[in-house]
């Protein structure tokens, strides 16, 4: 039995770096995941209100660098919208994502999350738009955000000054994060598999830093390169290893609420049923109108589930009932260690 709970660093770093144990990592992480979740599937409805961002992310194709990015704003109405579909459909959270877009300052955002929590009170509210001032995060929650989803990408340094331009700073995401648990957040954190100058050693530093994060989220997927980036030529993460860190993040996070990501569906076109076999017990359809849903366009290849919401989400319980696993009406939130 592997006891990765007690792995030191170079342990560690040997699992990653064999298949050898694969099968068996898979199945300590799907019995503690039915143990503590069952064969529950949460779904969050992913809304991608902003493509504009201020920040130039080598990797990222909605960078403010990317002259060929074509940029939308959703308005408050569209938004609310995307809620009301959602709502009827059955998601009892939703996720505001965008890029860190300065539009969207406080005296917009707030508005925004406060209807959304009057009209759909019993839902949750996520935001996922990056690094904001620990006054603008206590505005958004007092307004009725519960969870945040910021991805520190990668633990070190070096390599983040890697992957950024001079301006972005490792220090500041991770001050972020610290402000975010001291609110109160639901926190989220996170990073690439396989992303530019990534080495083994990298992802057991990531592993420590959620360990000290104590994240209850914790959303993880494969690099995948975008043509307009410098990094256009560069391979993409690999699916192996990306299950593989799954069923060891299951296994040192065992009441974690860990996301089957859309890049891990764009890699292979079971990915994220392979994600729920490996521990992942979160999926994110995408909620946004159709029209914009192109121009959110993280990296190449992304995948866009069905022409129609309704039909979207039937077709995927259709294929994750097929692989054991019951889609669920909740919020989900996660289950606190006793």
């Amino acid at each position: 039995m592997i006891e990765v709970e007690h792995f030191t660093d170079k342990e560690l770093e040997g699992l990653l770096a064999t298949a050898k144990y694969d099968e068996e990592l898979r199945r300590r992480a799907l019995a503690l995941r039915r143990k503590i979740y069952g064969n529950k599937i949460f779904v969050r409805g992913l809304i991608e209100f902003t493509n504009f961002c201020q920040n130039d992310c080598y990797y990222c194709g909605i960078r403010c660098g990317n002259k060929k990015a074509e940029r939308y704003r959703l308005t408050q109405r569209e938004i609310l919208d995307c809620c009301e579909k959602g709502y009827a459909l059955g998601f009892r959270t939703f996720v505001l994502q965008g890029g860190e877009d300065a539009f969207f300052s406080d005296a917009v955002l707030v508005p925004i999350v406060q209807e959304i929590k009057k009209k759909f009170p019993d839902a949750a509210i996520t935001l996922s738009v990056g690094e904001r001032s620990k006054a603008s995060y206590q505005k958004l929650f007092e307004a009725g955000a519960e969870r945040y989803l910021l991805r520190h990408e990668t633990a070190d340094e070096n390599h983040f000054a890697k992957l950024h331009p001079e301006q972005q700073k490792l220090s500041t995401r991770l001050e972020c994060l610290k402000n975010l648990k001291e609110i109160g957040y639901v926190v989220g954190s996170g990073f690439m598999v396989g992303s530019p100058f990534q080495t083994l050693k990298n992802l057991v530093q990531d592993i420590r830093f959620l360990q000290n994060l104590h994240p209850e989220m914790i959303g993880i997927g494969p690099f995948i390169s975008h043509k307009d980036t410098i990094f256009k030529n560069e391979p993409n993460g690999d699916l192996q290893l990306t299950l593989r860190l799954l069923a060891i993040l299951r296994i040192l996070f065992p009441y974690a609420l860990l996301p089957a990501t859309t890049a891990l569906g764009t890699l292979a076109e079971n990915g994220r049923e392979l994600g729920m076999e490996y521990g992942a017990n979160v999926l994110m359809p995408n909620l946004s109108p159709q029209d914009i849903r192109k121009k959110y366009n993280l990296y190449d290849n992304k995948i866009f589930d069905g022409d129609e919401d309704a039909l979207q989400l039937a077709n995927l319980q259709k294929r994750m009932v097929k692989a054991g696993w019951e889609i669920v009406i909740d919020r989900g939130d996660p289950i606190r260690r006793a």
